[in-house]
């Protein structure tokens, strides 16, 4: 809106000609994102408590009764802030801005009727897996496929560390591309169990796409990085931007000990978004080491599951998921989150560095 307002005036006054510039616009849709949550946090807060919109505590894992009530659903207010700082300040004649927004949308709104019938309604189960499933397949279906459907999109896949091995999935690549967008969001999901523990990587994983797919977007760049180059993509990164901005200033709440938890509306649509930004940009692979903390805690349900049943009883891990297991050993909850961040961080340069190890 602000692009839209302000841009056409450059003409006139030389000092809008800023505008044009996507590296400006997406640090004022991150300081925008950040002030807003910041702002409306304590609101939103007192608004959800209101509501009586506390988090259930589970009784069978790591003591976490002080917990008991602490607000949930606090996602609403990330979601509020990215989308209302991505309309200020992103280019909407951009079609994969709204796809984009559409997917974050989609899949907050699965997230929200899951918490809205967990918390609200009080029954504790919530959406039922089937349907929360087939809820996310559709939105994700939906993106993906009108993303394949465009002319300059390419279904070939980037391998890290490899110049010229770039396979060609077809429609193979929908179904894969689908995998990639309800893994990251179902990942972001389960490593949501300690204050501040999903929102941190989930800053890191954001600025680490917004570079990413600023890349893609400009011509010059992805041809000297050899990545692939998808015109208009680029502006993706304003998105990136209010989406590391939200989560600061969210984990201004969610910091231990947290005022508000993000809830599955928060955590499935951050990690739906990430999913999709790794499929524009054509780093689908490379979500795997940038998202690692969110693959080390879903390898560790799967792995727990999966060795109970076969052994009829026996575990891996002294619970699930992994952050869960550090704590059944004794390790202080605000330790086990700070190096999980230390550990997104690291990961994320060694996959920055894969622009240049090819």
């Amino acid at each position: 809106m602000i692009y839209h307002l302000l841009y056409p005036l450059a003409s006139q006054i030389g000092a809008f000609n800023v505008f044009r510039y996507i590296t400006f616009r997406s640090i004022y849709a991150l300081l925008t994102a950040l002030v807003l949550t910041i702002v409306f946090g304590p609101a939103m807060i007192r608004w959800l408590t209101k509501l009586k919109c506390g988090q259930y505590i589970r009784e069978d894992g790591p003591q976490h009764q002080c917990k008991q009530g602490t607000p949930t659903m606090g996602g609403l207010l990330v979601g509020l802030a990215v989308v209302g700082s991505t309309l200020l300040w992103a280019d909407l004649r951009n079609h994969y801005i709204w796809l984009a927004l559409f997917v974050f949308t989609g899949f907050g709104a699965v997230g929200f009727a899951d918490d809205y019938i967990k918390v609200v309604k009080k029954r504790n189960k919530g959406l039922s897996a089937r349907a929360k499933f087939l809820a996310q397949l559709f939105v994700a279906g939906a993106a993906v496929t009108a993303l394949i459907f465009e002319p300059v999109y390419s279904t070939k896949l980037s391998v890290p560390f490899f110049k010229y091995f770039v396979p060609d999935l077809g429609w193979f690549y929908l179904p894969f591309a689908l995998v990639v967008l309800i893994g990251s969001s179902n990942g972001v999901n389960l490593t949501d169990g300690l204050d501040g523990l999903a929102i941190g990587p989930t800053v890191v994983a954001a600025a680490t796409f917004a570079i990413f797919v600023y890349a893609a977007g400009h011509a010059g760049i992805a041809d000297y990085l050899n990545i692939a180059h998808l015109p208009g993509v680029g502006e993706v990164t304003i998105i990136c931007g209010a989406l590391v901005g939200a989560g600061l200033g969210f984990l201004w709440y969610n910091a231990y000990p947290a005022q508000v938890f993000m809830g599955d509306v928060g955590s499935l649509s951050m990690g739906g978004l990430l999913g999709f930004i790794s499929v524009l940009c054509k780093q689908e692979l490379l979500l795997v080491l940038v998202g690692g903390v969110f693959v080390f805690e879903t390898l560790s349900v799967i792995l727990q599951v999966g060795y109970f049943k076969v052994t009829g009883g026996k575990r891996i891990f002294r619970m699930a998921p992994l952050h869960h297991h550090f704590e059944m050993k004794g390790v202080p909850e605000s330790k086990i989150i700070i190096r999980f961040w230390i550990l997104s961080i690291l990961m994320a340069l060694m996959a920055l560095s894969t622009l240049k190890l090819r």
